[in-house]
């Protein structure tokens, strides 16, 4: 399969987390948009491991056992940062919710001062 797939559906992918942090007021949507975004980049970097893995020389992805690990190690630091990052999030929205009642971007104005 050609790589072209893979970097239409990243694209798409990464460009509907960002319209889902822009325009969603939600945090738990902006959060699950914002992990839709790292999802993106780990299917870039594990598709471009796999065309990387002989070389470059062609546009077509190679077999699975001949990819290049580098790709594949830039992926399990980028889960091991979202599993954090979920963590913390979750952590700071639930006590958010159970301190204000409240989970909208919106509301968050009022820590400003």
């Amino acid at each position: 399969m050609e790589i072209q797939y893979y970097i239409y559906l990243s694209l798409i992918l990464f460009f509907i987390g960002v319209l889902g942090v822009i325009i969603r007021r939600n945090l738990l949507i902006i959060f699950m948009c914002i992990e839709l975004m790292l999802n993106a980049v780990i299917l870039l970097l594990i598709s471009f491991s796999k065309m990387h893995a002989d070389g470059g020389s062609k546009l077509q992805l190679v077999d699975a056992s001949k990819a290049a690990s580098d790709g594949q190690v830039f992926v399990f630091f980028i889960m091991v940062v979202a599993a954090a990052e979920v963590a913390i999030g979750l952590a700071i929205i639930i006590m958010m919710y159970k301190n204000l009642h409240n989970i909208s971007s919106q509301f968050l104005n009022r820590l400003k001062n």
